[in-house]
């Protein structure tokens, strides 16, 4: 069984997340805070020595970091893998520009004005950046669902797992939606599709006796 280690409220775990409950992919969850410094430790380390979530952890024992590449490893072969050359192409364009324009700015946003105390007057000097770039990254995703439902393959795929992960709390750090219909409109499509998982969900509220979780 796969193992992954994860934090609860992090954007970058809950895609993950989300990818194995929409694949009905069983697990065993183990919770890393790393407000604690849990993912510093140095038994975590010798697991990844970047000290991030998620990590998942392979049968054999290895361990793969970065939460792309592991929607990658458990998606492949499934329908939220697209199939041709051009369409994976695709998807990795979207993935990487959720790594570059929408994760430094409204994840940045989302973890200093939403999980650490005191974070907006740390980082008074960085939210004016953060603002100015994240709805320009929202631009960008809003002028592409006017005339597509999904970000690739016509379907659901993990490139909509990876930008749903922060998209999705991006009101919580004072961006606002209102003027973007059409990416409120692709949130509800991912909300709506069977299996979906918030946030919030613990795998062990369905099914502990093949999905453990553990705090």
């Amino acid at each position: 069984m796969l193992t992954l280690y994860s934090m609860q409220r992090s954007g970058n775990s809950y895609k993950v997340r989300l990818a194995l409950a929409l694949l009905n992919t069983p697990y065993q969850a183990i919770e890393i805070d790393i407000l604690r410094g849990e993912s510093r430790t140095p038994d975590f380390l010798a697991k990844n020595p970047s000290g991030q979530v998620p990590l998942l952890e392979i049968e054999g024992g290895r361990y793969l970091a970065e939460s792309n590449a592991i929607l990658w490893f458990v998606a492949l072969g499934t329908s939220l893998s697209p199939e041709s050359r051009i369409e994976r192409a695709e998807a990795l364009q979207w993935m990487f520009f959720e790594q570059h324009a929408l994760e430094p700015n409204i994840g940045a946003a989302y973890f200093w004005l939403a999980l650490v105390k005191g974070g907006r007057v740390l980082q008074t000097h960085a939210l004016e950046d953060w603002m100015e770039r994240g709805y320009a990254a929202l631009q960008v995703m809003e002028n592409h669902l006017k005339t597509h439902d999904y970000f690739a393959a016509r379907q659901l795929t993990i490139a909509d797992i990876a930008l749903y992960g922060y998209t999705h709390v991006a009101e919580r750090c004072d961006f606002e939606l209102d003027t973007f219909p059409a990416i409120r409109a692709w949130l509800k499509r991912v909300e709506d599709t069977p299996g979906f998982v918030s946030m919030d969900w613990r795998p062990d509220e369905v099914d502990s006796a093949s999905i453990a979780a553990g705090a």
